[in-house]
């Protein structure tokens, strides 16, 4: 459920179809130019109306500690939310057919064209592009905070510590999931039994 600006409870759109599930995950591939969160954040949420900010940043959540590409794991997750087994299938199989297509081509076309200075530098350039794109995505998601049973100021102290286990420090991802993720459990954890006592 989601809550509309007047306050009120709305229901959450939902695939008609497998094959609107399937060109949904292409729309959403084929715009992922240097980083797919943030398109699929504005496609799921926004456009489609599939999940709430709240849901997406919890799916992300999970799709970020399992194994494999987070927006793979998220396609996986929503189609079988909807379609079952069949459904994960075809959102997977959205999600990849058309990239793996162009992938393709431009390998064959690689050998010269790629190496290209003009193209490393517009490569590099894509890399900015990203980080923006990623920046911009956690900071419209900041607000699904306050309804995080860790709440708001806890939440950006994770935040932080990840930033800096990251940046600074230089951490592999693994430790940092493994510690700054096992805290953010712990402090959801009781911060749920609090809540239900």
């Amino acid at each position: 459920m989601t809550v509309d600006a007047s306050g009120a409870e709305a229901a959450l759109a939902r695939p008609d179809s497998l094959s609107h599930l399937f060109w949904a995950f292409s729309r959403l591939a084929l715009q992922g130019f240097g980083g797919v969160l943030a398109v699929a954040q504005r496609e799921l949420v926004e456009r489609l109306g599939w999940m709430s900010r709240e849901e997406f940043v919890e799916t992300l959540a999970v799709a970020q500690v399992l194994p494999g590409p987070n927006i793979v794991n998220i396609s996986l997750m929503i189609g079988d939310r909807f379609f079952g087994l069949r459904g994960a299938m075809v959102a997977l199989a959205g999600m990849m057919v058309f990239p793996a297509v162009i992938v393709l081509v431009l390998a064959a076309l690689s050998t010269t064209w790629l190496a290209s200075p003009r193209m490393s530098g517009a490569l590099r350039g894509m890399g900015a592009v990203s980080a923006g794109l990623i920046l911009a995505t956690g900071l419209k998601l900041l607000p699904s905070l306050n309804k995080n049973p860790v709440g708001l100021w806890p939440g950006l102290a994770l935040a932080a510590l990840v930033f800096g286990a990251t940046v600074w420090l230089k951490l592999p991802l693994f430790w940092i999931v493994l510690s700054v993720g096992g805290l953010g459990m712990t402090l959801a954890l009781l911060a749920l039994k609090r809540s239900r006592a």
